[in-house]
């Protein structure tokens, strides 16, 4: 019998940069039991640990261009009023260069000749995000762009020169721009306007000419593909373009290598492309998964790939393809668990009819092994965002996993408002909270109550964030179908949560869900809470007291009020985290108190 432990015996990756020449690999890992900076040969050796962190949370990590030294974000018990930090790459006391307990910042680039680091903060005005650059000579900070609008840089903001800026506008999460900023004099200039359209544009890197960069839209298509912009002529052609969203796009310049990810469904097809010939390099086997991100080292003298990818069955590690002996090789550790290949249960995509005629694309896991007519139970889980992706990765530290070890299914749809599926999929839950989302997940439901294996007296709901949001939504407007549910740092009152979201998040969240006044009775109308008393299912709510983006009284609210009722309810409160468990301690007891709850309510 294989344990919760086993399962959860990983280390939680979650950011990783090659050293400049390639010999190393910075990445940030938790396992210190916080998520701390880490460096790892890549021609062999153990990691060494370079932040000794206990409160504090490391949540992004840049080298600079000469390889001397590494900024990072870190924030306190998940607050995220991430601070600056330096320190020398070969280890060393991380200096802190920000002191704005109330000011969140994010990284963008160090300069060319490494003089300058850019960033991102609201340190202005609370609502606005500007751009920052800071000489780390002399340690003057000079604010780039003036108040007034959102403003945050990719990691190649820097043109190869050094003299522009390319920055991203968020106007929503299917909506932005990309400005081009004069470092010298600040000169801002939108070069996507399109005032008559949504369009998302994103920014990739820039071409080693400086007169041109690649980005990605789906201005005018249905899936994100990369383009390249012609500064000099201002046109924008397209260079990748499939039938799933093209993401994550890698350069060499130096081995005239090019690498990108192909999104189908959930799963990450990698292709590198020699751009002198124009033809595919070829790659070793790779297994099934999620790559969550790419990278060559500008400095290395061999033809070397770098990505992090995360598998059903594998958590996210770091590895490296050494593309001319067609290689791949893991770098940092991932599972500790000693789980032999049969303790995983893979994911079969299916599609499910919904109550206008559209398709879910889902992920169902069924248990492996069991007695021939044995109906089983299931566990509906609703991914966050909700405007990201359910993917075939190692969900949730290895939760997923461990539940199906123990006879439980999975189903993990991607419900409308999920990306992935093309731009109009997404936009369906714009304004619409609570409303065909919900009834995607009805169909859900009776999806599953026509399988001659499942058990449709035994099916629960859970979700965090958005997928909180969900589960109560199910639980109180759906109460027919539930043994359980289990909502992790939910909204509960989109009235309330809609007030209290960080202030740069606002005009979003107005356009994404909805205003708190002007549209009071709609959010009311689609809130859990209007709901509380049709609840009859157990109920558990675990909530982060720092929880920034879900302030914690979206679920004392809930609990309260069900107390009140005399209904079964379980209030687990982490007084040390934000929307997320950083500590590996709390993530360990979180997911082990929330799948316990499951299978006893679940028999």
């Amino acid at each position: 019998m294989t344990t919760f432990a086993q399962y959860t015996a990983i280390q939680r990756i979650t950011q990783f940069a090659p050293a400049q020449d390639g010999a190393a690999v910075y990445f940030v890992a938790d396992m210190s039991g916080q998520f701390n900076l880490w460096r790892v040969p890549v021609d062999g050796g153990p990691a060494e640990q370079l932040t000794h962190f206990v409160n504090e949370s490391v949540r992004d990590l840049l080298v600079s261009p000469d390889g001397t030294r590494i900024a990072f974000i870190a924030d306190i018990a998940g607050n995220e009023k991430g601070q600056l930090y330096l320190m020398p790459a070969r280890g060393g006391a991380p200096e802190r260069v920000t002191n704005m307990p109330k000011v969140g910042h994010s990284l963008g680039a160090f300069s060319p000749d490494g003089r300058y680091l850019a960033y991102s903060a609201n340190a202005a005005v609370p609502h606005d995000v500007d751009i920052y650059l800071r000489d780390l000579i002399s340690g003057d900070v000079r604010q780039l762009t003036p108040g007034g609008r959102l403003m945050y840089l990719g990691g190649a903001a820097f043109s190869p020169d050094g003299a522009r800026i390319l920055a991203v506008q968020p106007i929503s999460n299917t909506d932005q721009n990309l400005w081009l900023i004069d470092v010298a004099t600040g000169e801002a200039r939108n070069l996507t306007e399109h005032p008559e359209r949504q369009a998302a544009f994103l920014p990739g890197p820039w071409r080693s000419d400086g007169n041109s960069f690649w980005f990605f839209s789906d201005d005018g298509r249905a899936c994100k593909a990369a383009f390249a912009y012609d500064l000099k002529s201002g046109r924008m052609e397209p260079v990748l373009a499939h039938e799933w969203d093209v993401e994550r796009l890698a350069i060499s310049d130096s081995h005239g290598l090019m690498a990108y990810c192909i999104n189908e469904a959930g799963n990450s097809r990698l292709r590198v492309t020699d751009r002198t010939t124009g033809h595919d390099v070829a790659l070793p086997e790779l297994p099934k998964g999620t790559i969550g991100g790419l990278a060559f080292a500008a400095g290395d003298a061999r033809r070397r790939l770098f990505l992090a990818m995360n598998c059903y069955n594998q958590a996210n590690a770091v590895y490296v393809i050494d593309l001319e002996r067609q290689d791949l090789r893991l770098l940092t550790p991932a599972m500790n668990g000693n789980l032999p290949a049969d303790a995983f249960a893979s994911p079969e995509f299916v599609r499910i009819q919904s109550f206008d005629g559209l398709e879910i694309p889902a992920w169902l896991y069924r248990p492996q092994g069991g007695a021939p007519g044995t109906k089983v139970p299931v566990l509906l889980s609703i991914h966050g965002g909700p405007e990201i992706q359910e993917r075939t990765d190692y969900r949730y530290s290895g939760f997923y996993q461990y539940l199906l070890s123990q006879g439980v299914a999975v189903l993990a749809p991607n419900i409308r408002g999920s990306t992935g599926f093309g731009i109009d999929w997404q936009k369906r839950i714009h304004r619409d909270w609570g409303g065909g989302d919900l009834m995607d997940m009805e169909a859900c439901v009776r999806y599953l109550q026509a399988q001659d294996w499942v058990d449709g007296s035994k099916l629960a709901v859970w979700g965090r964030s958005y997928g909180g949001f969900a589960a109560l939504s199910c639980a109180a407007r759906l109460p027919q179908y539930w043994a359980c549910a289990v909502d992790f740092c939910g909204p509960s009152n989109l009235v309330t949560f809609t007030r209290s979201v960080p202030p740069q998040w606002k005009p979003m969240v107005r356009a994404w869900i909805g205003d708190p006044e002007e549209d009071a009775e709609l959010l009311t109308l689609r809130s859990p809470i209007t709901y509380v008393d049709q609840i009859r299912c157990p109920l558990m709510v675990l909530q982060g007291a720092m929880d920034a983006r879900v302030v914690q009284a979206e679920s004392d609210q809930m609990v309260q009020r069900l107390r009140e009722l005399g209904r079964p309810v379980e209030y687990v409160l982490f007084e040390d985290e934000g929307h997320e468990l950083m500590k590996q301690s709390n993530q360990i007891k979180g997911y082990r108190l929330m799948a316990e709850f499951l299978l006893k309510h679940l028999g």
